[in-house]
């Protein structure tokens, strides 16, 4: 039977587990979620344990900060005691469940933290889901760093589906110099192609069904990138607007940095679309080129210089 993981809810709980693993000489390793954990978490877990042979840490913690007054907080669901399951069929040492007091002492409120320091992420968070959420990428910044302080991890895995996310926290390590090797894992997804999210639990049986467009619109989109933007941007539109049950958020195709995609070479195409009551997004990398004409979208397609289209 695999042990279970240590459980750690305060900073001093946490710093005691740790320090003994740090004088051991041992790399720790480190996956922050939000908990509601599935097999896409656990496969943070496993690429954590591949990177390191020291301690691999899991924070819980659902964190106020990135949801606005008007967001589901209070639905997201908490599941403490089946995450550790999760953790401890994975071989996670410690997981990290702090209260909100924890990591914000004297409680949270979006006045308070604006007369305290946070991280601010720049111009890359005004963009996608920045644009439709604005301060949620100031409130993941700045619990990631909080995190990153009190764990001191050598190497954190993050998941590709928060590709913008992911961008944004290794800008931070970077600008910030934190020394983490931050690794992006592999989007995990169901066998029809839905990306495993801790939301799909809100969908039903015919919401299911029409989630399952964002993926084929991007399987369209990589299907079609050998033709460039136009075309690619073309063709996951065309899944999407047939889907009468999807109100779209965003598509678009970018550079692996999120700026302009290039006429050649490696980019993104990225969607979010509102499914009865619940957000989804997913994205997934692209190799362009122009070199062959597409005549199934000429005349029809806007520039190559307009990287993303928004529902009216």
């Amino acid at each position: 039977m695999t042990a279970a993981p240590v459980l750690a809810s305060t900073r001093e709980e946490l710093s005691a587990l740790l320090d003994g693993a740090r004088r051991s000489g041992g790399r720790v390793a480190f996956v922050p979620t939000m908990g509601a954990l599935h097999e896409g978490h656990a496969s943070l877990m496993r690429a954590a344990r591949a990177a390191t042979d020291g301690p691999l840490v899991v924070s819980i913690f659902v964190n106020p900060m990135q949801f606005a007054p008007t967001e589901d907080l209070d639905r997201y669901p908490r599941t403490l005691d089946a995450d550790l399951e999760v953790c401890a069929a994975e071989g996670v040492d410690v997981v990290f469940a702090p209260g909100v007091e924890e990591m914000y002492p004297g409680g949270f409120s979006h006045d308070s933290v604006r007369d305290g320091v946070t991280v601010a992420p720049g111009s890359v968070a005004t963009i996608l889901d920045g644009a439709s959420r604005p301060g949620h990428f100031d409130g993941v910044l700045t619990v990631v760093a909080k995190l990153f302080g009190l764990v001191r991890p050598d190497v954190a895995v993050f998941g590709q589906k928060d590709y913008q996310q992911l961008v944004l926290i290794r800008r931070m390590v970077r600008d910030l110099c934190l020394g983490i090797d931050v690794v992006g894992a592999e989007t995990v997804r169901e066998p029809d192609g839905l990306a495993l999210s801790s939301r799909n639990r809100y969908l039903d049986a015919d919401q299911r069904r029409t989630a399952l467009a964002l993926s084929r619109a991007l399987r369209a989109a990589q299907e079609r990138a050998a033709y460039g933007v136009p075309a690619a941007r073309w063709a996951a539109m065309a899944v999407l607007k047939a889907e009468p049950g999807l109100e779209l958020d965003y598509l678009a195709l970018t550079g692996p940095d999120l700026g302009e995609p290039p006429e050649t070479g490696e980019g993104r195409v990225l969607v979010a679309a509102r499914v009865g009551t619940t957000r989804l997004i997913d994205n997934v990398p692209v190799v362009l080129d122009r070199a062959t004409p597409d005549l199934m979208t000429a005349g029809t397609a806007p520039a190559a210089s307009t990287t993303s289209e928004r529902s009216s």
